[in-house]
């Protein structure tokens, strides 16, 4: 297993936690995105920059992740990429996408990208909160000790 970050939008405190991570199970971590990032200095850590374009980032990590691999985004389609391809994706704010839901997260994505595009003012997602962080630790918790068993 290894982990992927969809790396431009992913709050610090997310990334933050899974630096420890990666150094505590020894797992490697590689995030991407189309700006230069800082990393700890870490043989299990890594900073992929990809060139600025629309979904240059997704598809990179669509195309790199291996079956069994943990892709960390808030992007539906990414994360249907890899459920399709065998993947595991977490979202930062600690929902797990599965077979079962991403359809519906599909659905309510466009239905809301429809609506958007017809004008109609919609609010984003609530500010990120530190019971999100809390959802995401425990569940990377629970992947990771899956890979450890």
């Amino acid at each position: 297993m290894q982990i992927w970050v969809d790396a431009d939008a992913c709050p610090g405190a997310i990334k933050e936690i899974l630096f420890r991570a990666a150094e505590r199970v020894q797992v490697t971590l590689t995030l991407v995105a189309n700006r230069l990032l800082r990393v700890p200095a870490s043989p299990y850590i890594r900073a992929l920059q990809v060139p600025h374009g629309f979904d240059v980032a997704d598809n990179k990590i669509a195309d790199q992740m291996q079956s069994d691999d943990l892709v960390i985004t808030a992007d539906i389609p990414l994360a249907a990429q890899v459920i399709e391809r065998g993947g595991i994706a977490l979202n930062p704010r600690g929902e797990l996408y599965t077979e079962d839901n991403i359809r519906e997260r599909l659905g309510m994505r466009n239905f809301m990208e429809e609506l958007r595009g017809s004008g109609t003012d919609i609010s984003g997602p609530a500010a990120f909160s530190k019971s999100d962080c809390q959802a995401f630790a425990k569940q990377l918790d629970r992947m990771l000790a899956g890979k450890r068993a």
